[in-house]
């Protein structure tokens, strides 16, 4: 389960929980768009789907974290259209 909000909570069957917490400039309140969490969702699926014994809990907070990467390059007043067009910008950044 992921409840999306301000900080984000990622909870799995078995009990574990992750916080994703929006502190520390990682604040991005113009995720709060419509879409923003279609984009989300659409984020754990791309990640998870290619392996089938993928841990979902890990899979969630992965995309957690590049949704609000990919919302902190597109600036304030996007849209969910630009999350995924600013990925590639993320990916970048990580490979150094």
């Amino acid at each position: 389960m992921l409840l999306k909000g301000a900080d984000t909570v990622i909870a799995g069957p078995d009990g574990t929980a992750s916080l994703h917490a929006a502190a520390y400039g990682r604040a991005v309140p113009w995720l709060a768009t419509a879409g923003a969490g279609d984009v989300l969702a659409g984020l754990i699926a791309g990640l998870a789907a290619p392996a089938a014994s993928a841990d979902l809990h890990e899979m969630a907070a992965a995309s957690a974290w590049l949704h609000v990467e990919a919302a902190r390059e597109a600036g304030p007043g996007l849209i969910a259209e630009d999350l995924p067009e600013q990925l590639p910008a993320v990916f970048r950044a990580l490979a150094g």
